[in-house]
């Protein structure tokens, strides 16, 4: 039997319960850790402060389990929520659970990581797009828009018509000064205008109305957009798309 190093960091063995894992994450947080989470808007009154890396490792040791997942995100747990996304079988993801899940967003760490690693790969995601761009709450909104980043990126087989409607709800809610939903809204318009060569023009178009609008956080999200959109590297990445 091999010996574990002095400073090796223990391993759940795979199949393990909600139990063990909540125990693994409880010795494995550092106060360090912890208290840099502030530094960057995380929540640390519910977290242990263990790194996403550290998170990653540990879920490939456990495994896919869906019925894990789903207690790993009951437990409340910063971190067990974020591996919670890592474990989850993405096609037993039902509209429900995203439904469900989308309403505990309540920091910007565990919206976009669920909804990068987990949502976007679930079936039948799109329709969330839009029905959580008309949601009020802070988070769940910019769940939106973090998925359809997101969609950019995962959702290879999709054809331009659901990204221009997302250019629409983009529009629509770049007027919401509130931090986290005028970041997200950002982060989805750029991500829109890289995925080819149509989309690059019609996100340009998007954001040159924004940046033109009298209202100030629509400018912003306008502004900013175009810097990127229309700087060297973004038009080398799609010229070396269309070859």
């Amino acid at each position: 039997m091999a010996t574990r190093m002095k400073h090796e960091t223990p391993q759940t063995p795979p199949g393990a319960d909600v139990k063990a894992v909540i125990a693994w994450l409880e010795r494995t947080g550092t106060p360090a850790e912890r208290d840099g989470m502030a530094r960057y808007g995380l929540p640390s009154d519910r977290a242990f402060g263990i790194s996403v890396g550290s998170l990653q490792k540990e879920a490939k040791q456990l495994g896919k389990s869906h019925d894990l997942a789903a207690a790993l995100w009951d437990s409340g747990w910063y971190e067990a929520r974020l591996l919670a996304c890592f474990v989850d079988e993405p096609a037993r993801v039902s509209a429900a659970q995203m439904d469900r899940w989308c309403r505990d967003f309540d920091n910007w760490g565990v919206c976009d990581t669920v909804c990068f690693h987990l949502f976007s790969y679930a079936p039948n995601v799109w329709p969330k797009v839009a029905k959580w761009a008309a949601l009020k709450d802070e988070f769940s909104k910019r769940g939106a828009f973090a998925l359809l980043w997101s969609l950019t990126v995962h959702d290879k087989a999709a054809d331009d018509a659901p990204f221009l409607h997302g250019l629409q709800l983009i529009e629509a809610a770049a007027g919401d000064a509130r931090h986290f939903v005028k970041k997200g809204v950002d982060m989805a318009l750029r991500a829109t205008a890289k995925r080819n060569a149509a989309l690059h023009a019609a996100s340009i178009a998007v954001a040159e109305r924004l940046a033109a609008a009298g209202d100030a956080t629509a400018r912003w999200i306008g502004q900013h957009a175009l810097r990127e959109m229309k700087s060297a590297s973004v038009v080398a990445r799609l010229a070396k798309l269309q070859k």
